[in-house]
């Protein structure tokens, strides 16, 4: 493929210059991928994940947190005590109550 880049005006050369480098990145993507593809199943045929060939734990997943309070106005709505507070248990605060009249 021959092109004369002499004979391209700044606007077509940057476009070229744009297009040229998302297609380096989506080459060098597509061959990762397939490497990393032929390596988890060599991994695999030999009994082992690719994780734990490479030293990697499983990420852990953490449980849904329990509630521990509960709206005084409205006992549906129940908060971990994880987190952000919520705007009926700081003006549930603010009213003189205490954490502990609202735990469920």
């Amino acid at each position: 493929m021959s092109l004369n880049l002499d004979d391209l005006s700044l606007k077509e050369l940057k476009d070229l210059h744009n297009r040229t480098g998302k297609a380096i990145a989506n080459f060098n993507d597509r061959h990762r991928r397939a490497a990393l593809a032929e390596i988890e199943e060599l991994a695999r045929a030999k009994g082992f994940s690719l994780a734990e060939l490479a030293g990697l734990s499983a990420p852990r997943k953490r449980a849904p947190a329990v509630a521990k309070y509960a709206n005084p106005a409205d006992k549906s709505d129940t908060w971990s005590g994880r987190g952000r507070k919520p705007r009926w248990f700081v003006a549930a605060l603010k009213a003189g109550k205490t954490p502990e009249d609202m735990s469920i």
